[in-house]
């Protein structure tokens, strides 16, 4: 069943609004890029090194933090009608302190109930950036915007993985890191009060609707390949091939490079050639990429495949700007959302299922059933346009 259409579109902005509003998701994409970036590529050496996870307890902490991308959906319902840069504050002071409280955890039970926390504030500030940036967005540059934002994410991300790094090899632990990790979230909400206000969540609790079936099934497929990636990826570097902190590091720090580098080429050229070519090379990569983590042995190798795979999420935008184009300006977040709960219901299945593949078949068949998502995902795309389209 279709949600009735919404009945107040968003308010007009100024051009000098439009200029700040950028400016400051910016900044606030760059905290959190510098935040969220610092925990990932810590998580799996904290989690093996501090905490002493098994497989199947790795794939279980994953899915109960990826379940709050379903709860956000409630949120966004208590939440609606309120200003989204106020929305946005409120939830990335979650993300401070949920993830700077990582430094004081004793026990996996305490690791698990911090992730929901601060999972919580991430998964409903998740499509708050790109619903700003369409809503500040000129006409027909909607994906080099998203570029933009993407690209200021990746430059904070390499900031903290910088910072980290240097600390790391000054002889600082782990966990006073996550510290400094849940300060840039404090920054990122303190930047939402910059942004104009007239940008208002909508009313309407949720949009489901038949014509946007794409997306939505795009976004599920999206989350179960994801979190094999997320998941699974580094903690086969650092349980199996025993990678240390500072090479995870340096890792990540390449992904970012990569991704600052790339993401306003890739911005403008899905502006330029539609999102249905972006989005197959992007999941073709993804098989390849399965096939590689399941079989490669050489480290040096698998270095090269889980750094290319990290910086090719800079795709992802193609399913944002898709939005911009199937839906009009006032169900831009609802719609993001939906997506987001979508890619959640499988990003909670899939870690779950995939801990316990790792832990009964071995580490290999918990990347090779990310396979047929990955497939379904290259035949789904075809129904895209084939052509940059204009939106409604």
């Amino acid at each position: 069943m279709e949600a009735p259409a919404l009945s107040s579109p968003r308010a007009e902005i100024t051009e000098a609004e439009r200029r700040q509003g950028l400016l400051f998701v910016s900044i606030a994409a760059a905290a959190v890029g510098f935040t969220l970036t610092m925990q990932m590529s810590m998580n799996s050496n904290y989690v093996v090194g501090e905490i002493g996870v098994s497989g199947f307890q790795a794939g279980l902490l994953e899915a109960v933090r990826e379940s709050c991308g379903i709860m956000a959906l409630g949120v966004f319902a208590i939440l609606a009608g309120l200003a989204e840069p106020t929305i946005a504050s409120i939830v990335l002071i979650l993300v401070c302190g949920g993830l700077g409280s990582y430094a004081f955890t004793p026990t996996y039970g305490w690791v698990m109930g911090m992730s929901v926390v601060w999972s919580l504030g991430l998964h409903v500030w998740m499509p708050l950036p790109n619903s700003m940036t369409l809503a500040l967005a000129e006409k027909g540059r909607a994906g080099a915007r998203l570029g933009q934002i993407t690209a200021a994410n990746a430059m904070g991300a390499g900031v903290g993985l910088l910072l980290a790094l240097a600390l790391t090899l000054a002889g600082v632990k782990i966990r006073p890191l996550y510290i400094l990790a849940g300060l840039g979230a404090a920054v990122g909400a303190a930047a939402c009060f910059g942004v104009p206000r007239s940008i208002k969540a909508p009313g309407e609790k949720l949009v489901f609707r038949r014509r946007y079936f794409t997306y939505y099934l795009l976004n599920f497929l999206e989350g179960w390949r994801k979190q094999i990636a997320l998941c699974f990826a580094g903690f086969l570097l650092v349980n199996v091939h025993h990678t240390s902190l500072v090479v995870m590091l340096i890792l990540w720090s390449a992904i970012q490079a990569i991704g600052w580098f790339t993401s306003r080429r890739v911005g403008k050229l899905i502006d330029k050639v539609g999102e249905r070519r972006i989005l197959t090379v992007y999941y073709v990569l993804v098989t390849l990429f399965f096939i590689g983590y399941a079989f490669v042995q050489v480290k040096l190798l698998l270095y090269a495949i889980f750094v290319i795979d990290g910086a090719t999420f800079v795709f992802n935008t193609g399913l944002v700007t898709y939005v911009n184009k199937i839906a009009p300006k006032e169900e831009h977040t609802p719609t993001l959302s939906m997506g987001v709960a979508f890619n959640h219901i499988a990003s909670v299945t899939m870690p779950f299922l995939g801990g316990i593949v790792w832990t009964v078949l071995g580490y290999r068949w918990a990347f090779l059933i990310g396979l047929p998502a990955a497939a379904a995902s290259i035949l789904v795309v075809q129904r895209l346009p084939g052509k940059a389209m204009r939106g409604p």
